[in-house]
């Protein structure tokens, strides 16, 4: 089995100098999240988001948007390294109320699932936005040689 170095190694100073919101989390926290992230974004030289130079913004916008949904929050609801676990709600929130505290929420919209998933924060969101460009449907397929076939319309 061949392992390879990635091309972005995680680097806490700089994912905390584009996002200081995170700076209350641990390094390892911060690394924990960008593995996360490159489960969704392919951290490889194949990943055509590589080649356009944007593949380590995309992966710290995508570590941001794992870390909101799941980091502890202090009782200001800001990310810290320990405190009131991440919420279980998923999804945007369609409905809420004050007395007796009601949350309605929905994973519906006009895109697909992964678009729901995505416009929960911020970050997911500008990532979504970021990454259009490359899920369009570009499908070339390989040439196929078949030697002595018969093609329909076409007789012996």
């Amino acid at each position: 089995m061949t392992t390879s170095t990635p091309p972005v190694v995680f680097d806490d100073a700089t994912w905390i100098a584009m996002f200081p919101e995170f700076s209350a989390l641990t390094p390892a926290q911060g690394n924990a999240y960008f593995m996360q992230a490159g489960l969704i974004c392919a951290n490889s030289c194949s990943n055509p988001i590589f080649a356009g130079g944007t593949l380590p913004a995309l992966l710290y916008l995508l570590t941001s948007h794992i870390a909101w949904l799941n980091c502890p929050k202090d009782a200001n609801g800001n990310p810290a390294a320990t405190g009131a676990p991440a919420s279980s709600l998923v999804g945007r929130i369609s409905n809420a109320s004050e007395g007796s505290v009601s949350v309605a929420t929905e994973w519906n919209g006009s895109g697909s699932p992964n678009e729901a998933w995505f416009i929960q924060t911020r970050y997911g969101a500008q990532y979504w936005t970021a990454t259009a460009q490359y899920r369009t449907a570009r499908y070339l397929a390989n040439p196929t040689r078949v030697i002595n076939g018969v093609y329909p319309g076409m007789w012996r």
